[in-house]
């Protein structure tokens, strides 16, 4: 009789659109995570960031949602912040203007900067899935492209879709821009790429996917035939990408009247971890310090950092290059997972918010989700659930220092 019930429950869940289908999923995530928050506020503390008794509301807005709203409300000075010793300050050009005004704008409507943001975050989500399911299910099936989205939606950074940070607008335009290269839709790229440029910073990875993307195509053109106009759209959006890509930087430099406030903004923060912070930025010289500085912190030789670093490299890279389940994403997935992954290793320095900066590589969720055994997909379920509690517990019921950052 239950074995019956089951499998009439499994045949009305497959005759639901697809649509319905991910919308179950993610309400159920999504009160998940709420469930998760609620329970992180009754834990927290006085010595916590958000004081005792916190209201969901306080989380929504906490961390650096607070640095989107001071965008929405002031905007962006056109003279750089300055420390006691002279150099530049934490300020507002670290963060891009679409997520700030877009929740500004929705805010309007809703009483608050914070409910646009929260009601942002949250229609940016449930699209996002929607997006990852169609990037996905002609690569792995619509089986597995499921289960993805259910790891996504309820993944260890399920938190941010129900906070004011930009990462999940970013991923709705990053799931639409790799479907229409997929689709060869270039057209729709000429919006996609500036609102990625302009959400957070990761455009110039998209740039390095475009170009490795067309020296794939050209390499198989004699099977995959490559028409001028696509040649032409590819090396056109590449230049768009890498033309945006540093168009914020030229920006701030020209308010501010310093060519250098960028990134001297973003170094800003490298001072919270390595005394005395970086006098300039050096491409991929933030995770030789990090790995040297974190085993210090840990007690063990810092050297170790440096092997540790270029095993977990070496291993990545592997993944990428030998794992038939990644393989089952096809060659253009696994070219925008290489080129993120060295864009954060030439400008990121690892700290708390690494598993934040990694959000991007999302659509590798599929190669979780490939092996059919239901018992690994609930188990990896169950892992995403955990490490989801284990994130806000650390991040919202306990933060209060730099270091829990999300």
């Amino acid at each position: 009789m239950a074995h019956r019930a089951l499998i009439g429950a499994a045949r009305r869940w497959a005759e639901l659109p697809v649509v319905a289908r991910i919308a179950i999923v993610y309400v159920a995530a999504r009160l998940a995570t709420t469930g998760f928050l609620l329970l992180a506020a009754s834990l927290s503390t006085p010595l916590s960031r958000f004081g005792p008794d916190p209201a969901l509301a306080d989380f929504v807005l906490g961390w650096d949602a607070q640095w989107y709203w001071s965008v929405a409300e002031y905007g962006y000075p056109d003279r750089l912040p300055l420390t006691e010793s002279g150099e530049v300050a934490e300020n507002t050009w670290a963060f891009m203007p679409v997520y700030a005004y877009a929740a500004k704008a929705l805010g309007l409507l809703f009483g608050s900067w914070g409910a646009g943001a929260l009601l942002l975050s949250l229609a940016a989500g449930f699209l996002a899935c929607l997006a990852l399911h169609r990037l996905l299910r002609e690569r792995i099936g619509a089986s597995a492209a499921m289960w993805a989205v259910v790891f996504f939606a309820a993944g260890p950074l399920g938190a941010l879709f129900q906070v004011g940070y930009a990462e999940v607008l970013f991923l709705l335009f990053l799931f639409l821009a790799l479907d229409a290269v997929t689709r060869r839709r270039f057209w729709m790229l000429y919006l996609l790429v500036p609102l990625m440029a302009f959400t957070r910073p990761g455009v110039l990875a998209f740039a390095l996917y475009l170009g490795l993307y067309g020296i794939l195509r050209w390499l198989r053109r004699r099977d995959d035939p490559l028409p001028g106009r696509e040649i032409v759209h590819i090396v056109a959006l590449g230049a768009l990408a890498t033309a945006t890509g540093f168009g914020w930087q030229v920006i701030a430099g020209l308010v501010t009247g310093d060519p250098g406030s960028y990134l001297a903004t973003e170094l800003a923060w490298r001072r919270n971890w390595i005394a005395g912070g970086a006098p300039a930025f050096v491409p991929f010289e933030g995770w030789i310090q990090a790995a040297q500085f974190w085993f210090g912190q840990w007690g063990m030789p810092s050297w170790w950092g440096l092997i540790a670093l270029a095993a977990v490299v070496a291993a990545f890279g592997v993944a990428l290059w030998r794992s038939p389940q990644v393989a089952a994403l096809g060659a253009d997935l696994r070219l925008w997972s290489a080129s993120y992954a060295l864009y954060l290793l030439a400008v990121f320095f690892p700290q708390s918010s690494t598993f934040r900066l990694l959000i991007p590589l999302s659509p590798l969720w599929g190669a979780v989700a490939v092996p059919r055994a239901r018992g690994w997909r609930i188990g990896v379920l169950v892992v995403c659930l955990l490490g989801q509690w284990l994130w806000i517990y650390h991040v919202y019921a306990l933060g209060s220092t730099f270091w829990q950052v999300p």
